[in-house]
């Protein structure tokens, strides 16, 4: 499969509008990827608080629209990255959209784990509660945003389902960018996995965005990784490694689920004493 990942910056000087207008230009141009992929929030900017209930849409509303066409001009599955949704209930959440190559919305993901830390996502957005894992002609695949990273048990789950492409769109901060690629990685290998990450670019507010988008292989080994400014790249992938890293390390057959554990009481001879 050819991947293409377009790191996207939010630029201010552009309406939220041209914005989206300018993004699906350059999906559309990219013919004969078989999947494109966005960062978190890149229209709106994830920083931008306070832009989040006026750029918010419902999935009918003309950003998605906008999107659905590019990905039919293209041909390909695109993961939009991430959009600010506006339910009917007027709650608002941190949606991922995964669209076909002829431009129909096939999957939604909300984003679980809202960010707390200098962060105002909690306060605005509601949390998702469902996983995701959409089937794909290239693989199943696994959707996350951001945050959601550094909670295992969520790729875990999306693993049991068969997942073998584990997608994360995010804006994580430059400031810790060395984690990101550490549990980017970590990810990959404890799933037996490719990892496809997008990262925002350039800086929104006062936070420098780290960029660093990442593919990665079910080995932890880097195939592709960008630098901090906007960008778009492509790769040709073979997911056949994942079947194959499976098969050759069965580590994910020798895992025991969690209610399988019981909480061990220390042994009697050693109940109140130090040892």
């Amino acid at each position: 499969m050819r991947l293409t990942l377009i790191q996207e910056g939010t630029d201010r000087t552009l309406s939220f509008d041209r914005r989206i207008a300018v993004a699906c230009e350059r999906i559309a141009a990219c013919h004969g990827s078989d999947l494109v992929v966005l960062p978190e929030l890149w229209a709106t900017g994830y920083f931008h608080f306070d832009d989040y209930a006026e750029t918010a849409q419902p999935l009918t509303g003309g950003a998605v629209e906008a999107l659905s066409e590019a990905a039919r001009a293209a041909g390909a599955h695109v993961h939009a990255g991430s959009l600010v949704e506006r339910d009917e209930q007027g709650r608002l959440y941190n949606t991922s959209l995964f669209l076909g190559p002829d431009g129909r919305l096939l999957h939604t993901y909300r984003k679980i784990h809202l960010f707390g830390y200098d962060s105002r996502e909690g306060g605005l957005l509601t949390a998702g509660q469902g996983i995701a894992v959409v089937p794909a002609p290239f693989g199943r695949t696994g959707l996350a945003t951001c945050y959601d990273l550094r909670f295992p048990e969520l790729f875990r789950a999306q693993a049991a389902q068969g997942a073998e492409l584990l997608i994360v769109a995010a804006a994580w901060p430059l400031a810790r960018i060395e984690t990101w690629r550490l549990l980017l990685r970590a990810r990959a290998i404890e799933n037996q996995a490719v990892v496809v990450a997008v990262n925002a670019a350039d800086t929104q507010g006062d936070v420098a965005l780290g960029g660093h988008s990442l593919v990665i292989d079910p080995w932890g080994e880097i195939l592709l990784e960008t630098g901090t400014a906007a960008e778009v790249r492509s790769i040709e992938l073979d997911l056949g490694g994942v079947a194959q890293a499976r098969t050759t390390f069965p580590a994910l057959a020798d895992r025991r689920p969690p209610a399988a554990f019981e909480l061990s009481p220390p042994p009697e001879h050693m109940n109140g004493h130090r040892p």
